[in-house]
């Protein structure tokens, strides 16, 4: 996408007619105004300018999602001065739920056009109702974990041209298949995020485990990276010949402690019992079994792979 910004300029409303004026071409314009944690007047008078100067198609309000219930007001003057036809909750990737964002849609009669989950652009999701009061709710939201997953997969691939997960239920389960996998993990965001999108790992439950419990397991996935680092080509391709005095190089050339590439190994084996399990499966019988798992039986239990990460 294409910017402007004047850092020497001061009038916002001039940046903003200047703006439009540069970039002409572009299909789409965003005119992003000065955020404040409360509208005063000259922010509500600004604002009324930039309004008249760029006549918006559409007026969005960004609210942080840790707003609470500030937002009512803040929503009750923007809406006044300027009207709204969308808010956009953001900072949804920490622990706010967005509720307050809620009090502003039904103070302002509008609705929630995009959620920010992230820094990045891929980070801006479509406002689902349902899979946005279910995560609310701690019942998490199956469809949103399903396009992340299937997203980090396609970047995972574009990075690495020569990889199909379908390969990983046809042959040798390798520990560069079990990076690749973790490069995947990685690419679908913040793991607090992931877990609140399974059904049954949301709400409550997350509160009850220990403030450090994503970080440890961030770490932990890190340290593996770099274990794996230090391993020549046929211990990657072949885990299984890796020996004890191969342990110990490995570690010493990690960094990392012998325990930790134990663990790793360990590691490897689970996923490569489980992936053997789906060996062979026929397409109807994976499909029930994606099914049983969306219709919420046994609750997030279908989604225990994930568990040893």
């Amino acid at each position: 996408m294409d910017f402007y910004g004047d850092p020497d300029a001061e009038d916002p409303v001039q940046i903003a007619s200047d703006g439009l004026d540069a970039t002409e071409e572009a299909d789409v314009h965003i005119v992003d105004t000065a955020g404040r944690h409360a509208l005063e007047d000259d922010l509500i008078d600004e604002i009324e300018e930039i309004e008249a100067a760029v006549n918006p198609d559409r007026n969005l309000l960004v609210l942080d999602a840790a707003i609470g219930q500030g937002a009512k007001d803040q929503a009750s003057q923007f809406d006044e001065s300027i009207g709204i036809e969308g808010v956009v909750v953001t900072k949804l990737d920490g622990t706010a739920k967005g509720g307050g964002a809620l009090t502003a849609v039904n103070e302002t009669d509008s609705s929630i056009a995009f959620l920010g989950t992230g820094e990045t652009v891929q980070d801006v999701e479509r406002f689902e109702p349902s899979g946005f009061i279910s995560r609310l709710l701690g019942m998490g939201d199956l469809k949103q974990l399903t396009e992340r997953v299937e997203r980090a997969m396609q970047e995972t691939q574009a990075e690495e041209e020569d990889w199909d997960p379908e390969d990983m239920l046809k042959g040798e389960f390798t520990l560069k298949d079990m990076r690749r996998q973790m490069q995947a993990m990685n690419n679908m965001g913040p793991l607090d995020q992931v877990m609140d999108m399974i059904p049954g790992m949301g709400g409550g439950m997350m509160d009850e485990l220990p403030d450090d419990a994503m970080d440890v397991t961030q770490d932990r996935m890190r340290s593996f990276e770099v274990i794996m680092d230090s391993m020549t080509e046929r211990e990657l391709e072949n885990p299984r010949s890796i020996g004890a005095s191969q342990v110990e190089r490995i570690a010493r050339g990690s960094g990392q402690d012998e325990e930790r590439v134990q663990e790793l190994l360990e590691q490897h084996k689970m996923m490569s019992q489980t992936l053997k399990q789906f060996q062979g499966m026929g397409q109807g019988n994976m499909e029930r079994m994606m099914k049983k798992m969306q219709g919420g039986g046994g609750g997030g239990g279908g989604m225990g792979g994930m568990g040893p990460f």
